[in-house]
Formats: structure tokens, C-alpha cells, sequence
């Protein structure tokens, strides 16, 4: 769990990438930042606004009602204002309107849709390509293909606080794929960056430090000598060293105490704001995956009092991603850096029963967004019905939403495979096409 554990797993990477894909066309996107709201927000609360819920509130919906999880009742009008933002007009709900600032850079997908309405298998679906199996996770797959920008630092670093999400580290895990493509997790609860990965910090004089680490080394390639060529023992020795080389690049990129003021001010003081000012620092130093969770748990799963809920967490999210999304493209690297925004699942147009206050898991449609790493900016893809109940229009599946993402990593969904237990798998299994309408 601690420095030297990253700095084997990064040694190890370079290995198992020996033989890893190419890019099999040009790539618009390098690094990835996935920002998950674990519990599943509400589509029709935030990105798609359905007006004709009005007229029903309370009441049956003119069309019997799709399968839900849960006893579901009348239509349930969304409590809050939506409005037109940017060159585009694009709506976007009250809950939004700093992010909305964005929206001529983002691609809002109103039409997605996964298999079933519980939150273990979704979360798996859209990790790791998967409802039931524990496949290797999206962001093992993609260091898998491209490898590391970054020698001392993890390729696919996983940001949770305050303990992990349903069914936990298989939603970051490696798989059948070599066991340094999984996600390092770091808990972003502790504010204090010294405590964020066990041993960043040596108490020893850093001269006698290298000294000791000299000794070892020495003392290791004697040892590799009498044993023979050993390439699991030669990445063990140069973990150490590459562990020493960590503990600098680490502390310096998880010390948010080196931002100037008016960053601090720009995101916030709160804990999405840091977890997003770190992420910033990380995509800045070449970690190739990043993934932002809300918290342990499932914050988002608001079956009932859910307007005073999504206040809550929206007004988290809202400054903060504002901030991101502004600095990523300050400083130029929104171009190269694909942000994706959701959940594993959205919420019931009609209420959970008994109250009118709370919405039921809906797979059968469903928003999410992306900006940067080459999306068409300023774009709704695709609709649900005149309710939101299902997405009727330019549908997009979890397996396509996959195949679409790696495409603008320069990576072919259907030639990114890995031969286990004699069949070669690929994070879409036998499915998923690319939504070329969301490419810029």
C-alpha cells in the first residue's frame, strides 16, 4: 500500500506494455478524467429538461410505465428552472449554472442506457465494461493499450474520500490484465497531502537516504549476478529506486499548498474543490487516467427528498467543476484531456412511492457529459422520450459510450484485446460501436 508498492507497479508496467497496443489511428485525446456521482443522478433534474412532466405531476403518465426496481407512482415535475447557456443554448438546469458557463465546450449525451437497474452491476457495466464479472476496469484498459506519460507517478490513479463506492475496488481493479494497470487508490477525505499515500515522506536526511539506497543497490546487483538474469528480480531493485524518485514527484503533486491564492479562491475551499485542483495537477504531470469520485457510498441515490439533495451535491460540484473545466483550458490541456461527467444510471421521471419527493433507478435512459479530447462542443446527442423515461433517439449504450472514448484515444475497441484463458477480450466483449456524431 505504500511508495515502494506504486513504484514496483510502475516498473512492472513498463514490462507488461512491452507488447501493448499502438495507436491504430490518430489519437485527439491523451489523458482521461472520469468524474463518477456513485448513486446516479438524475437526468432529468440537470441535463434534460422535460417539460411535459408538468402536466402530469402526480398523475399517471399517458403510456404504462417501463419496468422499475421499486413501486413507482405519478409523474414528477422536476422542481427546478432550466436555462439556455452559451452560443449553443443549450438547457441546463438551475442546479448547473457555473458549469453551464462551459456548455459550448461540452457534448451533453441525452440518450444513454444500460442493462439493469441496481447499482453493483451498473457500476461494473460502466467501469468495466461488464454487468457481472469482474472485467478489468476502463482506465486498467487504457494503460494497458498507451502506457504511462509519467514514470513516477501511477498511470490510472482512483480519487475516492471517505471510504469506497459499491462493490469497491472492483470498480478500479485490474483483472486478467497485469496487476500494475490497476488503479491506485488515494483517499481524498485527508486534507492534509502527507497523509494521502502512506511513507511519501522520509524522515531521514535525504543525503543519507541516497546513500542508504546506493548500499542496497549495490548489494542487489551483487546478488543478481550470482543468481542470473531474473527479470522479476531486476524490476524488484529498480522499484527502489524508482520508489525513491516518487517520493519527490508525489509530494510535489499531491501538495496543493504550491497553488497560488487565486486558484484556491478559482475552485473553492471544500473538498471537491481540492479533489478537482488535484486532479488538475495530476493530468498536468502525465497521469494517463484519473478517476473522481463524489464519496464512499452512493451519495446520488435519492429515492426520496430530492430536491433539497441535489442541492446539496450539485452546489458541491458546481464552482469547482466551473473552475476545472476554466483551468484545464487556461492552461491548454482541455484539447488533450477527455472529462467525462455521470453516474452508472439516472432517476424515474415518475415518483417513488409513497411520497412525491424521491425518483427510483432508471437504466432505461439516462445523461451524461463529456468536454475536451476532441468532442464536438456546444452538442446534444441524441434524446430520451417526451417524459425521460427511455432514450428513443441516437441511443447510446455503456459498450458504445467504451468504444467511443477509446476511439479518441487513438484506440480501436474491437483490436484493444488480451488473450486470457484462450479467448482474446476487449473491454466492449462482443459489443459497442462508435458514436461518430459526438466527434468534433
Amino acid at each position: 500500500m505504500g511508495i515502494g508498492m506504486l513504484g514496483l507497479a510502475s516498473v512492472a508496467a513498463h514490462e507488461a506494455n512491452a507488447g501493448s497496443t499502438a495507436l491504430h489511428h490518430q489519437a485527439t485525446a491523451k489523458q482521461v478524467v472520469h468524474l463518477f456521482m456513485n448513486g446516479g443522478p438524475s437526468h432529468v433534474d440537470t441535463f434534460d429538461p422535460k417539460p411535459a412532466l408538468k402536466k402530469y405531476h402526480g398523475k399517471p403518465l399517458p403510456n404504462p410505465a417501463l419496468p422499475t426496481e421499486r413501486k413507482t407512482g405519478g409523474a414528477m415535475a422536476s422542481p427546478f428552472k432550466f436555462s439556455r447557456y452559451g452560443e449553443s443554448g443549450i438547457e441546463v438546469s438551475e442546479l448547473f449554472q457555473q458549469t453551464a458557463q462551459h456548455i459550448d465546450d461540452m457534448c451533453v449525451i441525452r440518450s444513454m442506457h444500460a442493462d439493469i437497474p441496481n447499482h453493483e452491476p451498473s457500476l461494473l457495466l460502466m467501469n468495466c465494461g461488464d454487468n457481472n464479472q469482474p472485467r478489468p476496469s476502463f482506465g486498467s484498459w487504457v494503460n494497458y493499450g498507451l502506457g504511462s506519460l509519467n514514470d513516477n507517478l501511477p498511470g490510472f490513479v482512483v480519487l475516492c474520500p471517505n471510504g469506497v463506492p459499491v462493490v469497491g475496488s472492483q470498480n478500479w481493479h485490474s483483472g486478467f490484465l497485469p496487476g500494475a494497470m490497476q488503479g491506485t487508490h488515494v483517499d481524498t477525505g485527508k486534507a492534509d497531502y502527507s497523509r494521502l499515500i502512506e511513507n511519501i515522506n522520509n524522515p531521514q536526511d535525504p543525503r543519507v537516504q541516497r546513500g542508504q539506497l546506493d548500499l542496497l543497490q549495490a548489494m542487489n546487483q551483487r546478488h543478481l549476478q550470482s543468481s542470473g538474469a531474473d527479470p522479476q528480480l531486476e524490476a524488484r531493485i529498480e522499484s527502489y529506486e524508482l520508489a525513491y524518485r516518487m517520493q519527490f514527484e508525489a509530494s510535489d503533486a499531491f501538495d496543493l499548498s504550491q497553488e497560488p491564492a487565486y486558484i484556491h479562491e478559482m475552485y473553492g475551499d471544500s473538498l471537491q474543490g481540492r479533489q478537482l485542483m488535484l486532479t488538475r495537477r495530476l493530468v498536468e504531470r502525465g497521469v494517463r487516467f484519473t478517476q473522481v469520485w463524489h464519496a464512499g457510498g452512493q451519495a446520488w441515490d435519492h429515492h426520496s427528498n430530492i430536491e433539497s439533495g441535489l442541492r446539496t451535491l450539485c452546489g458541491q460540484w458546481d464552482k469547482p467543476l466551473a473552475a476545472f473545466l476554466a483551468d484545464l483550458k487556461q492552461r491548454g490541456l482541455l484539447d488533450s484531456t477527455l472529462v467525462l461527467w455521470g453516474g452508472e444510471f439516472g432517476r424515474t421521471p415518475v415518483a417513488e412511492l409513497p411520497s412525491l419527493n424521491g425518483r427510483d433507478h432508471n437504466h432505461w435512459g439516462f445523461s451524461t457529459w463529456m468536454a475536451g479530447g476532441g468532442v464536438k462542443g456546444g452538442h446534444v446527442h441524441g434524446a430520451t422520450d417526451e417524459f425521460g423515461f427511455a432514450a428513443v433517439e441516437d441511443r447510446v449504450h455503456v459498450h458504445d459510450l467504451h468504444a467511443t472514448m477509446l476511439h479518441l484515444m487513438g484506440l480501436d475497441h474491437e483490436k484493444l484485446t488480451y488473450r486470457y484463458a484462450g479467448r482474446d477480450f476487449r473491454l466492449t466483449d462482443v459489443h459497442g460501436k462508435v458514436a461518430h456524431s459526438i466527434l468534433s
